[in-house]
């Protein structure tokens, strides 16, 4: 090319390109390329999987704030059994004893005591029933597996076996 005055390129005789008016992703003949299915199919699979994890990390806090709802009512349970106001309960049995045998006043307060336990540890057993695994979660994968190849589902079939569970692939279209 040559160069006039002001240091610009001069037209030359060669077309200049066009901006194509068809997509970028499709073939020749007007189908997408295998290249781009690979892409796309690998794209939404990476979308699928973060997805999941992001469903089950949202269940998995719900049930979580659920067990440790338990495990405080278990401690203050084991707390209040091992620790749980000595001094009150001693006063408890002294003021008892003034009308009944101190054997029989403590022995009442050894019993209260061994009723605030149960109750605490009921209601934390309570709370762990209410504990689930992801639901949805579990739900969801399954359902990726239908729509899986049987290949990548059932590995210990012989490769001959899996073969026959795909379906047949249809013919490209002639365009």
């Amino acid at each position: 090319m040559s160069r006039n005055d002001n240091g610009q390129s001069a037209p030359s005789s060669r077309p200049v390109p066009a901006i194509p008016l068809s997509d970028a992703d499709l073939g020749p003949k007007g189908e997408p390329t295998i290249g781009n299915l690979v892409k796309d199919a690998t794209a939404s699979m990476s979308t699928l999987v973060r997805s999941e994890v992001a469903l089950a990390k949202a269940e998995l806090v719900d049930e979580a704030k659920k067990a440790g709802a338990g495990t405080g009512a278990l401690i203050v349970a084991g707390v209040t059994a091992l620790y749980a106001s000595l001094f009150f309960f001693i006063f408890l049995a002294e003021l008892i004893a003034v009308w009944l045998p101190r054997w029989a006043a403590y022995l009442i307060v050894l019993g209260l005591l061994i009723l605030i336990t149960i109750v605490v540890a009921i209601a934390g057993y309570l709370f762990f029933r209410k504990v689930r695994g992801p639901k949805k979660t579990i739900a969801s994968v399954k359902e990726i597996q239908t729509v899986l190849p049987s290949s990548s589902v059932h590995t210990d079939r012989s490769k001959a076996a899996v073969a026959t569970d795909h379906p047949d692939i249809p013919p490209a279209r002639e365009g």
